[in-house]
C-alpha cells in the first residue's frame, strides 16, 4: 500500500485530469486514446488503494465540490 503522502499526491494529480468522457479526438487529436488509457491507469491505481476515484475531488477540495443530490 502507498504511504499517505504518495496517495495524497496521486489524488491531487487525479483532480487535474480530464474525465474519460471529455477525452475526444476533437479536443486531444491522435493522443486521445493514450490519454484515456493514462487516466484509466490512475483510476485503477486509486481503486487498488481503496479510493473511489469519483469521490477524490470532494476529498481533496471539499469547499469547492458541489453537494451530492443523493
Amino acid at each position: 500500500m502507498a504511504d499517505e503522502d504518495t496517495l495524497t499526491a496521486l489524488k491531487i494529480a487525479f483532480t487535474f485530469m480530464p474525465h474519460p468522457v471529455d477525452i475526444t479526438k476533437y479536443e486531444y487529436g491522435d493522443d486521445a486514446d493514450r490519454i484515456r488509457e493514462q487516466v484509466n491507469f490512475v483510476r485503477e491505481a486509486l481503486l487498488a488503494q481503496g479510493v473511489d476515484p469519483d469521490e477524490v475531488a470532494g476529498d481533496i477540495n471539499p469547499d469547492s465540490t458541489p453537494n451530492s443530490c443523493y
